[in-house]
């Protein structure tokens, strides 16, 4: 029989589900995203008018999640209240600074990708799911229509990408219009019955997509492009140290100094220089990082002959992740973990790996995608530090076992990276040095390369701050980014993937930072009680958490051994 809420506790309670009703009803792409059928034939509304509504929305409940007390709130449903009234804050500083603007034009998540995700995602295999996808489709047009005033008026404003993105964007909208109707990735990727919907989704594509896909591309071309901001940074743009601030806190949930975080990740690779040359001296070259890479990147074995070899590797990894799991985890989650490459009309420009989360109803597994492109850089030395960050045990325990915690509201189980997203990144960036702790590594060269993915993090701090807040170059930032191990083709895509998106780099880091910081302090407080499961199975068992909030509770969720 469960514990009756507090009367604040059951006003945060309701406070969030309505809050988390309006939000899913406002966004169905998100839904079916998440695996939740709202409204499966219908786009956002992407007009102003719903721009406005949505920073009425956060007004609203900010104001009402700051009038309720601490009084009898158990702290669960302290983290509730303090989501939403954080949340709000930050959703109504973005839009103070309209952060949507710089937005409409992102060669790395823009509305190019949004169709074929959808496409992915959606199930539309009966008669009746197949026309929620093709009346989606229809929608289209409308939904550019918001997204095409937007550009227009981010021109206006003065807003703009950088010309390194809108070069990216455009490169990619002339590549997707060069694709007929009939293998458009919307039409290849749909989840339907048979080749007569294929045929029915290419006669859509080609009378509601396409023009709409040549339509931007003419809006971003013309004097957009013209217009786009030479120096990448922001602060290129009006107001530009302001809006870095703003993305700072909308992706990590703290105020940051710029000049600190670019600080600490000098040293952060300067410390891990050192642990680079332990590994060169076992292997016999001299502590030299640069004859190390030279060996690795050397071997012929170390690169996948294909694509599908490449997704192999990766599955054998995750078997190895979960064997080990239980020496520190007491709970694992229900949903598994699916490997796909990333779809090869974005590939050039996407990450090397990411994570999508499983269905919120246990339809669809977590996904994790791994990049295939330009096979001949990826190292297969570097690949298992990846699949442990973003698979096993990282972002798949994490945001699977998250959205299983039958005690959370859905606005926490959904929405947490409302307060920004250095908890999730950072767990993923710790659970790369718990693979070491747990042996997964095959070789001391693995271990070299789960070096260099923590240099590729403190490097991010390094090139984010240096380009947003210093004024850096693209050139420069991929020479840095190389100087710590990167190839260049991954130097480079990493670099405009910090120019298109202030801030989120620095998200990985600072939070594993603060999980390394307050993994350290229980350890010293309980010696050699400290019960390992104990720590982990709380630090992903309450959901995302503001780490401020991590930082402060921990130490009184993890108990000593007895």
């Amino acid at each position: 029989m469960s514990t009756p809420l507090s009367a604040n506790d059951q006003a945060v309670k309701t406070l969030a589900d309505k809050l988390w009703a309006e939000m899913l009803a406002a966004s169905p792409i998100w839904g079916t995203f998440l695996g939740i059928e709202v409204n499966d034939g219908a786009l956002d509304d992407n007009s102003d008018a719903a721009r406005l509504r949505d920073r009425a929305m956060w007004e609203r409940y900010g104001a009402a999640a700051a009038a309720i007390g601490d009084d009898g709130l158990d702290i669960e449903w302290k983290i509730t209240r303090d989501l939403m009234k954080v949340g709000a804050e930050i959703a109504i500083e973005k839009d103070n600074h309209r952060m949507d603007l710089l937005s409409a034009v992102d060669h790395m998540d823009g509305v190019q990708t949004l169709l074929p995700q959808i496409a992915t995602f959606q199930d539309a295999s009966t008669p009746e799911k197949f026309a929620k996808l093709v009346s989606r489709l229809k929608a289209f047009p409308t939904f550019m229509d918001g997204y095409i005033a937007r550009v227009n008026e981010a021109e206006r404003r003065g807003l703009v990408a950088s010309k390194i993105s809108t070069e990216r964007l455009i490169a990619q909208l002339e590549g997707l219009m060069a694709i007929p109707a009939a293998q458009s990735p919307i039409v290849t990727a749909a989840n339907v019955a048979g080749d007569a919907e294929r045929a029915e989704l290419a006669t859509i594509v080609a009378e509601y997509v396409d023009p709409q896909i040549k339509r931007y591309y003419e809006a971003v071309s013309g004097s957009y492009r013209g217009k786009a901001r030479e120096v990448p940074g922001l602060c290129s743009a009006p107001n530009g140290a302001e809006l870095y601030k703003v993305a700072i806190r909308s992706w990590t949930g703290l105020n940051l100094d710029p000049k600190e975080l670019h600080e600490i990740g000098l040293q952060e690779w300067a410390d891990i220089q050192e642990e680079m040359k332990v590994i060169s001296t076992k292997l016999g070259h001299g502590g030299s990082i640069e004859k190390l890479r030279d060996a690795a990147e050397s071997d012929p074995t170390n690169v996948a002959a294909t694509k599908d070899a490449l997704i192999v590797r990766i599955k054998e990894d995750i078997d190895r992740g979960y064997a080990a799991a239980g020496k520190v985890f007491g709970r694992f989650p229900k949903a598994g973990c699916d490997v796909k490459a990333v779809e090869e009309f974005k590939e050039k420009d996407a990450p090397a790996a990411y994570y999508f989360s499983p269905a919120a109803d246990g339809s669809r597994p977590g996904t994790y995608y791994v990049n295939g492109y330009d096979l001949p850089s990826r190292f297969l030395h570097a690949l298992a530090p990846t699949t442990y960050h973003e698979a096993i045990p990282g972002h798949h325990f994490q945001i699977a076992l998250e959205m299983e915690l039958e005690f959370l509201p859905d606005l926490r189980k959904h929405a947490s990276h409302l307060a920004g997203n250095a908890y999730v990144e950072g767990w993923g960036l710790y659970s790369e040095r718990l693979a070491d702790e747990l042996g997964l590594y095959r070789s001391e060269m693995e271990r070299f390369g789960m070096l260099q993915g923590q240099a590729h993090r403190a490097a991010r701090l390094v090139v984010d701050t240096g380009i947003h807040a210093f004024g850096w170059t693209r050139d420069r930032g991929v020479e840095f980014m190389e100087s710590v191990g990167l190839p260049r083709t991954d130097a480079e895509i990493e670099t405009d993937r910090y120019i298109a998106w202030p801030a989120q780099a620095l998200c990985y880091k600072v939070g594993q930072r603060a999980i390394q910081r307050t993994r350290k302090a229980i350890e010293q407080r309980d010696g050699a009680k400290f019960d390992i499961k104990s720590f982990h199975d709380h630090a992903i068992g309450h959901g995302q958490i503001p780490l401020p909030v991590f930082e402060a509770e921990m130490p009184n969720w993890v108990k000593p051994k007895a």
